[in-house]
């Protein structure tokens, strides 16, 4: 059992943006507040700091990699990881208070009763746990696995795959860090015992808050890849990659992009309605409890097999930084319901489609409405081929709590450079990752 949690340096970077004079009036910053954690990353990021450890040539590309992956002990202090958090979702630390649990058996032949050495009897335990895994391994989930609090599910240093099988949930659970995973490929899948069923995501944070995904890898879906809904916050995505999310089986089994036969232009709206949904951050205008959310978007590579919702967001407060877009199919970045979205150090590039140029979209609402809604783009992002960013409302004054929990945005031509490790890593124990 390793230490449950190591301190990080006090010497940290405050730096915070300030967004003007104008309230946003729609961003509660308390449920995160209350996973900030002030000791942040300073010691780890400095050139300074590398060059006395040896380890100038690791290339680790942006803030939260530099805390943890130029160190070649990571495998001996992986706990250590839980001070690397940034944004909105500071000061998670998952199972770091609990001992390591090893997932020794890639099998899931009892959901009500799993056995012991199974990553979901580790997911189901009423205790801080380190979840990390013995070797290689594909898991087909027979039904969503359910996540408790205070769990971390660390694949570093294995090729883990959840595959052809259900998809992660985490329902009014707190604490949970997930990393290094490679989810491809969910199916929909009954619940068992009363259990919630799995509806295609592959990954579901419902009710929840304290959220960290970081560095894993997400296609091939018949629903959203991952959903922030009812009331969740203090949310963190960061370094992941999303990729082939077009290739999706519609509910008459057609194919995206639809051929010009009858049936699948019949479908077209279906599919257009129920897949491609990347990150969707609140499920409903309905949601009002939504206005609470608060997600940090940071980092990741959306390939050009992503079609839309990068994310889409409703009511809530979303930092969307530094990320790099490719050739999106219907547009990267929407939402409905007065969400304040803050696009800042983002590199765009538009497909040479001519109707796709939009990095925006606006849903549900007349353009006398949306206009009072708070969509900035900052004078870091970059647009190439096209792509535009329609703007509205005013630049919000940001909260003592929101200043806070920014990250500090790199330009936009830095993007594919900080993005260049999105998605799981090649870990080998023993040296830097």
């Amino acid at each position: 059992m390793l230490s449950p949690l190591f301190g990080a340096n006090k010497d940290i970077i405050a730096d915070t943006l300030d967004y003007g004079d104008q309230n946003a009036g729609n961003a509660n910053a308390g449920a995160a507040m209350e996973a900030y954690n002030p000791e942040l990353l300073e010691a780890f990021l400095s050139d300074q700091n590398e060059t006395r450890r040896g380890l100038s040539a690791c290339t680790a590309t942006n803030p939260i990699d530099k805390c943890w992956r130029c160190k070649a002990d990571w495998a001996d202090n992986r706990q250590a990881l839980a001070q690397c958090v940034m944004g909105f979702g500071t000061g998670t630390t998952g199972g770091a208070a609990g001992e390591i649990y090893t997932v020794t058996d890639p099998s899931d032949d009892d959901g009500a009763n799993p056995k012991e050495g199974t990553l979901r009897y580790g997911a189901s335990q009423n205790k801080p746990l380190w979840i990390i895994f013995e070797k290689d391994m594909v898991i087909n989930l027979k039904h969503t696995l359910v996540i408790t609090s205070d769990k971390t599910i660390d694949g570093r240093g294995a090729n883990v795959e959840i595959a052809n099988g259900g998809g992660f949930t985490i329902q009014e659970a707190n604490n949970v860090i997930i990393h290094g995973l490679n989810i491809h490929d969910v199916r929909v899948m009954d619940g068992f015992a009363g259990r919630t069923a799995c509806d295609g995501d592959a990954l579901t944070i419902k009710t929840a808050t304290k959220i960290w995904i970081d560095h894993c890898t997400f296609s091939k879906g018949p629903d959203g890849m991952l959903d922030v809904t009812v009331g969740s916050t203090a949310v963190t995505i960061s370094n992941c990659r999303f990729h082939d999310h077009d290739k999706v089986r519609t509910k008459n089994n057609l194919t995206f992009p639809p051929t010009s036969s009858a049936s699948d232009v019949a479908d077209l709206t279906y599919m257009t309605d129920c897949n491609k949904q990347v990150i969707l951050l609140g499920a409903a205008d309905t949601h009002t409890e939504d206005k609470n959310m608060q997600v940090t978007v940071a980092y990741n590579k959306f390939e050009e097999t992503c079609t839309q919702r990068m994310p889409r967001c409703r009511f809530g407060f979303f930092q969307v930084v530094n990320n790099d877009y490719n050739k999106w199919k219907m547009y990267a970045i929407g939402g409905s319901a007065n969400p304040t979205i803050l696009s800042q150090g983002n590199r765009f590039v538009a497909a040479d489609n001519p109707n796709t140029k939009e990095v925006t979209r606006r849903n549900d609402a007349q353009e006398s409405e949306w206009m009072q809604w708070n969509w900035r783009s900052s004078d870091k992002d970059v647009f190439e081929n096209g792509a535009f960013f329609t703007a509205s409302g005013s630049d919000p004054q940001l909260t003592a709590e929101q200043q806070q929990n920014m990250i500090e945005a790199a330009p936009g031509a830095e993007a594919p450079q900080l993005t260049s490790n999105a998605g799981v890593l090649s870990c080998v124990v023993g040296q830097p990752c």
